[in-house]
C-alpha cells in the first residue's frame, strides 16, 4: 500500500487558492492540475508499505500527532521544482511545521521504513507538467500576489496514494487515520 503523512488545509482555505488559480488553470493547458480535493502538506512520503508495519506505524504516528499541538499556517505566492511542478508556498508557523515534519520521519524511520534524506520544503503541489518543455516561470509571477488566510493546522493523516489507470491519470488519496495534534496532552 503506498502510504504518505500529510497536513490538509481546510476547504475554505481550498476553495481560496482553487480561485486564485481560475486564469493559470486556463493559461497554461500544458498542465495536470491536482484535484483541489486532494491539496495537501506532505510531511513524508512512504511509498509502498507492507502490512505487518502499518500497526506499528499506526501506533507511533499516534505519537508523534499526541505529542504535538495546533498551529497557524497559511498559504501564498507560488514556487517550482524545474519546469515539472508548480506548488504554492506555506507561510505561518512553519517552524513547527519543520519539527513535526522531522517527528513523522523519525516514527517511519523507527519502523524501518526508508525515508528521503533531505531538507523539508513545506509547500503544496497544485500541478505538474506534462514535459520538460512548460515553462513555469509566468505562472509562479502570477501567483506572486496570492495570500491565503490563516488557518489552524490541528490533525494529522496517514494517506493512501491509489494510483490512476493508464498514463496522465491522476492518483486518488484516501485518508486512512487521523489523529488530533496534541491530544496527549
Amino acid at each position: 500500500m503506498r502510504l504518505f503523512v500529510a497536513l490538509t488545509p481546510p476547504p475554505e482555505v481550498v476553495g481560496e487558492l482553487w480561485a486564485a488559480t481560475t486564469a493559470l488553470r486556463v493559461d497554461q493547458p500544458g498542465l495536470r492540475w491536482t484535484p483541489p480535493e486532494q491539496w495537501h502538506l506532505t510531511l513524508v512520503f512512504l511509498g509502498e508499505v507492507v502490512d505487518d508495519v502499518r500497526p506499528d506505524l499506526i501506533e507511533r504516528l499516534g505519537r508523534v500527532a499526541a505529542r504535538g499541538s495546533p498551529f497557524a499556517l497559511s498559504l501564498g505566492a507560488g514556487g517550482r521544482f524545474g519546469n515539472r511542478v508548480l506548488w504554492t508556498r506555506v507561510r505561518g508557523e512553519t517552524d513547527r511545521l519543520r519539527r513535526l515534519a522531522a517527528s513523522a520521519q523519525a516514527a517511519c524511520r523507527r519502523c524501518g521504513l526508508a525515508v528521503e534524506d533531505r531538507p523539508y520544503r513545506p509547500h503544496l503541489t497544485l500541478a505538474r507538467a506534462r514535459g520538460d518543455t512548460e515553462d513555469l516561470r509566468d505562472a509562479v509571477a502570477r501567483l506572486d500576489g496570492f495570500a491565503g488566510r490563516t488557518w489552524t493546522a490541528d490533525q494529522l493523516h496517514l494517506v493512501r496514494s491509489l494510483l490512476g489507470a493508464g498514463p496522465g491519470r491522476a492518483a486518488r488519496h484516501e485518508r486512512l487515520i487521523s489523529w488530533p495534534l496534541g491530544a496527549g496532552r
